[in-house]
């Protein structure tokens, strides 16, 4: 199926009165949504930093979810939830409302999904590696859409050995979304997997709902998740909620490009500490990534004008998750020398 010009792509009316039965009116929000199976590290806390300074220097409301739907991994980190939420508060981070959790929301993931066009999916892993077409946007592979023409007979059959999981009847091939320092962009968009073949709501569709529901228009994360958020966009405006606005930060890694280890900033505020690095010289790093002054209290940041990303070229461009170059903000890579981080003074 050709991928339809700009001109052409339409805008998908909601085939569901989803949003309309769950949602009430909401003031307008950003987000904090980890998974709680491991300690926060420098990367997430630096986008926790920049989610929240963007909501309250918006006059948005700034909430936490906890996204908890891979219960092995998160019954194996025991109660990390509790000590990222301490981690969020040492920083000086506050939150509206209470603490969602996404384990406790699954009839809703499951009212969202009986209202949509949807269909069994029987491939593994390794089949849709071998189907899929060439990567796009890091690196993703589009679903070729194997099993959305099986036959009913068909269907029983593989059913008989494998449990399917439950994918989209997406008609579109490629959607909008936009970022505050990318502007709009066009990607690719599949036939995505909205429940897993264990039962277990997928992200994509754990997060359009909670986000809608919870009027987050205002979306912070880092810009290795820019390539999901056109399927993103369709399946909010398939569900009847306005596709939210992004804005995502850079990558940080340690020097020469390495990714963060345990001993490399991949550990959590605990673990700094009993290093000799205390919260206030992580908070001083923190600002110092984001082009920001140094400050004890992230509070005296809200409002600056360093928060104010360049200006995006005009038009849909192709989306491109790569780094952003020019003035140092929260959309551009950060280095983490630890060390370095280790001889800072204390503020």
């Amino acid at each position: 199926m050709p991928v339809p010009s700009p001109q052409l792509l339409p805008t998908l009316p909601p085939v569901t009165d989803f949003a309309t039965i769950h949602s009430g009116p909401v003031h307008a929000a950003g987000r904090f949504a980890p998974s709680p199976t491991s300690a926060l590290h420098l990367g997430n806390l630096r986008t926790a930093l920049a989610a929240w300074l963007l909501a309250r220097s918006t006059d948005r409301r700034f909430v936490v979810r906890i996204e908890d739907l891979d219960h092995a991994r998160v019954a194996a980190a025991g109660d990390i939830a509790s000590t990222q939420l301490r981690d969020l508060e040492s920083l000086g981070l506050d939150w509206d409302g209470p603490v969602i959790r996404q384990s406790e929301r699954l009839d809703l993931y499951a009212d969202a999904v009986a209202g949509l066009e949807t269909y069994p999916c029987f491939c593994t892993r390794k089949e849709i590696a071998a189907a899929a077409t060439a990567p796009n946007e890091a690196d993703w592979r589009p679903y070729p859409g194997t099993c959305r023409l099986l036959t009913a007979q068909q269907r029983c059959e593989r059913a008989a050995n494998r449990m399917p999981a439950t994918r989209l009847a997406s008609h579109l091939d490629a959607a909008e979304a936009t970022d505050l320092a990318r502007g709009r962009a066009r990607g690719q968009v599949d036939d995505l997997v909205l429940v897993r073949n264990d039962g277990t709501p997928a992200y994509n569709l754990a997060v359009v709902v909670d986000d809608g529901l919870q009027g987050v228009d205002q979306i912070v994360r880092a810009r290795d998740l820019w390539s999901s958020a056109p399927r993103q966009a369709q399946l909010a405006e398939l569900l009847g909620f306005d596709p939210p606005n992004y804005a995502h930060t850079g990558l940080v890694t340690g020097p020469g490009g390495i990714r963060l280890s345990k001993s490399a900033g991949a550990a959590g505020l605990a673990d700094l500490a009993d290093s000799g690095i205390d919260h206030h010289r992580v908070v001083a790093w923190l600002c110092r990534s984001l082009g920001l002054p140094e400050v004890a209290d992230p509070h005296e940041l809200v409002n600056n004008a360093s928060l104010t990303p360049p200006t995006p070229a005009a038009g849909i461009h192709r989306l491109d998750p790569g780094p952003l170059g020019g003035a140092t903000g929260w959309w551009s890579d950060a280095v983490l020398d630890v060390a370095a981080l280790r001889e800072t003074r204390r503020l």
